[in-house]
């Protein structure tokens, strides 16, 4: 019985601490997370270097399987970062524009907060 209390305790402890923080807060942390791997960033560079949907084997274009590429299409379409539209027998992925603007004006404004005060730096000593 202790260890089904301990789950409960754990889940409500990491719900309660997700809950202080703003809803973009947890976007862009989402976002960072979903970005942290090089394979989902390769494919978005792929996608926004081919300027149009692409259809078809996109893991012919990177040095992976095709069952990784087609796991990390599924993050990034899991956060709307991509679309992908079936047509027949392929997929047709391409960027969600809209929201990758968002998402830049979100960490342009999260990188400028941070940096308006620079509090130390590599020829300062820190305040504390």
């Amino acid at each position: 019985m202790s260890y089904i209390y301990d789950i409960l305790l754990a889940f409500s402890m990491t719900y309660a601490k997700t809950a202080a923080f703003t809803d973009e807060q947890q976007q862009l942390a989402r976002i960072a997370k979903a970005l942290a791997h090089p394979a989902r960033v390769a494919i978005i560079q792929l996608l926004a270097s081919k300027q149009t949907c692409i259809s078809g084997d996109i893991a012919a274009e990177l040095p992976l399987s095709r069952t990784t590429v087609f796991q990390h299409l599924q993050e990034l379409k899991a956060l709307d970062l991509i679309r992908g539209e079936i047509d027949g027998l392929t997929v047709c992925y391409c960027l969600n524009t809209d929201l990758l603007r968002q998402v830049q004006q979100q960490f342009t404004a999260f990188f400028l907060e941070a940096t308006a005060n620079p509090a130390c730096g590599p020829d300062t000593t820190c305040a504390c």
